[in-house]
């Protein structure tokens, strides 16, 4: 029998897609992403389900709407009756969850995922009190590699966000989880497998070893930079753009567009610090002679204002936030550089991966395969996509 498809899934947090070359973005340094996109489908505009964490990743995982699977907001664990992929996927394959998480119980395997590496440390998540004395993967690499951690969190000291941020590159959690999926990779090269790589950056706190990488003053800004919603825009986003550009945010004041540009130069160089873990993780895809069996695919579970309309972060339903990087390469269709017009939800990826994969597409799911659109049979020009 002829060896199953192996999938590769990397995930970022709080990701636009014009931090990328194929998006348009000329002056940020991605080399592996580049090169991934030019093997690769583009989706020129993809969107997410929903532009907050759980609910968006909840729905990549499941194939469900964030109304369907339940959660509807951050903190909400993803509940057992509902099933992920790797819950999906015939008995033969391998599955690993290596990363953020975000939908309960950060610390333990689950969902079908055996290979589990955790790195966050969401303890009001947790359904067990005995987990309070446990925690992540990381936070051992970075007491094995002689760090102390910083700050309290119910009842124990942690490592915070802002003290792993900056951290010596080597350290920071994108290197350490690039070496952890890589390593997935060349243990289990002789049986199929899910990958599903999941980074926090370039996710706030806009903060990392590549602060200094891009001039300030040559970041590429588009025509809604710093300009507020006009008069007839939603209350609370116009609330949001008035607070936040009076606001000082992880020191950045962003009452000056300096502050403005600082934060989004750090939030770059985060993009470039994910791009060379990409870089390790593909290095040993092809090391183990597996590039061509596998499927791989990059997008983001959401985006970042990073400035538009005067706002950061997410949680709104402007493009900066909803529309994200969704790159697919299925070495056997040799797509190298397509561009796919028209627009797509990340809600069709689970039916499509599954049906690439030669696996059964459960009923239940909202999304629909595209894979006939992957193979140039049809199109997604006149396709319309709901996001919550």
């Amino acid at each position: 029998m002829a060896r199953k498809t192996n999938l590769l899934f990397i995930l970022t947090d709080q990701q636009r897609s014009d931090t990328m070359e194929c998006y348009g973005n000329s002056h940020i340094r991605t080399p592996s992403l580049n090169s991934l996109a030019r093997a690769s489908s583009v989706f020129e505009n993809a969107y997410v389900s929903q532009p907050v964490c759980t609910p968006s990743r909840a729905s990549i995982l499941t194939g469900l709407y964030p109304q369907t699977h339940g959660l509807s907001t951050n903190g909400i664990p993803l509940g057992s009756e509902t099933r992920t992929i790797a819950e999906m996927v015939s008995e033969e394959y391998v599955c690993g969850y290596y990363g953020k998480w975000h939908l309960g119980d950060e610390l333990r395997p689950q969902h079908g995922f055996d290979w589990w590496r955790s790195m966050e440390e969401y303890r009001g998540q947790y359904s067990r009190s005995e987990d309070l004395s446990r925690f992540s993967d990381y936070h051992h690499f970075l007491i094995e590699s002689g760090f102390k951690p910083d700050t309290e969190g119910r009842g124990h000291i942690l490592f915070s966000r802002r003290m792993a941020a900056k951290l010596p590159e080597k350290f920071t959690k994108a290197r350490w989880l690039g070496r952890e999926a890589a390593r997935f990779i060349r243990e289990n090269k002789r049986r199929p497998f899910v990958l599903y790589v999941s980074f926090l950056e370039p996710h706030m706190p806009y903060d990392g070893p590549l602060n200094d990488m891009y001039p300030r003053d040559q970041l590429g800004t588009g025509p809604q930079f710093l300009r507020k919603p006009p008069k007839n825009a939603s209350v609370l986003n116009r609330a949001f753009a008035d607070y936040y550009m009076q606001s000082t945010f992880e020191g950045h004041d962003l009452s000056t567009e300096a502050g403005w540009r600082e934060m989004r130069a750090r939030y770059w160089g985060n993009v470039t610090l994910v791009d060379r873990s990409v870089g390790v993780v593909l290095g040993a895809l092809e090391e183990s002679g597996l590039a061509e069996n596998t499927i791989v695919v990059y997008t983001s579970e959401h985006g970042d204002m990073m400035g538009d309309h005067g706002m950061y972060n997410k949680q709104v339903m402007y493009e900066e936030a909803a529309k994200v990087p969704l790159i697919v390469r299925v070495p056997w269709l040799g797509k190298q550089g397509d561009v796919v017009k028209g627009r797509v939800s990340q809600i069709d990826l689970l039916p499509t991966l599954l049906d690439l994969m030669g696996e059964h597409v459960p009923g239940e799911l909202q999304g629909e395969s595209r894979a006939p659109v992957l193979r140039g049979e049809s199109t997604l020009e006149m396709n319309d996509v709901f996001v919550q």
